[in-house]
């Protein structure tokens, strides 16, 4: 059976400061040593719904960039971006050796997020290894329906990347989207302090039977990572 080594982060994040952040995912990234490392919701500058955009070519995002290249990983880093049709959108940024491109925009917004940003409109679906990667940002993981939607698209596993409180039902949530689609759940969560928020950790993966296959603490900084059949 061929997998997929998967790591889920969630760092410690500095407000706004996208250098700081990028040097903390290039160490995670290393550390991990895995094929793919999944992020938190705008996990470049926290989050700040006031942030300055970010682009594919920042200079900053340079050490995320070359350790994807000296260790052959892929990176899903969030970031608020401008797109080509002028409007701001909350994103995923795919990062390997090869450089930086947008993944997927955030579909499902809420307030105050509305009023800076619009809505992505496309359900994404990456392949990697053979994988295909379903992509949701925070609110979307919460709505059956994206999960849905996603499965349509051509989905075999659900990648999530949020920043759920506390007191939030992720847990059920996930097994939710697990065993309604039969397929493994990934999420990273942040965890700690982040802008306004105070996020309850807790990334890791589901079993396509929704049994838990590891999942980290509430701490910032943790890292878990599991193989993901493909």
């Amino acid at each position: 059976m061929r997998v997929v080594r998967i790591a889920t982060a969630q760092p410690a994040v500095v407000a706004y400061d996208v250098a700081a952040n990028a040097a903390t995912h290039a160490r995670v990234i290393r550390d991990a040593g895995a094929r793919l490392v999944v992020f938190p919701e705008l996990s470049l500058t926290g989050y700040n719904l006031d942030a300055p955009a970010v682009s594919c070519d920042d200079p900053r995002l340079a050490p995320i960039r070359a350790v994807c290249a000296d260790t052959g990983a892929v990176a899903l880093v969030g970031a608020p971006i401008v797109g080509a049709d002028g409007r701001s959108y909350i994103a995923t940024l795919l990062v390997d050796g090869a450089g930086v491109t947008v993944a997927y925009r955030k579909i499902h917004l809420h307030p105050p997020e509305d009023e800076r940003f619009t809505p992505g409109t496309e359900h994404v679906v990456l392949e990697l290894d053979g994988l295909r990667l379903g992509l949701a940002i925070c609110r979307d993981a919460s709505l059956a329906e994206h999960a849905a939607a996603t499965v349509g698209a051509g989905a075999e596993v659900y990648v999530a990347s949020t920043l759920n409180s506390p007191a939030d039902p992720r847990d059920a949530r996930m097994y939710a989207r697990a065993t309604t689609h039969r397929i493994p759940v990934v999420l990273s969560c942040g965890a700690g302090p982040d802008g306004p928020l105070l996020c309850g950790g807790g990334s890791g993966f589901w079993r396509s039977d929704g049994t838990v296959i590891a999942q980290a603490g509430s701490s910032p900084g943790e890292v878990v990572v599991a193989d993901i059949p493909c």
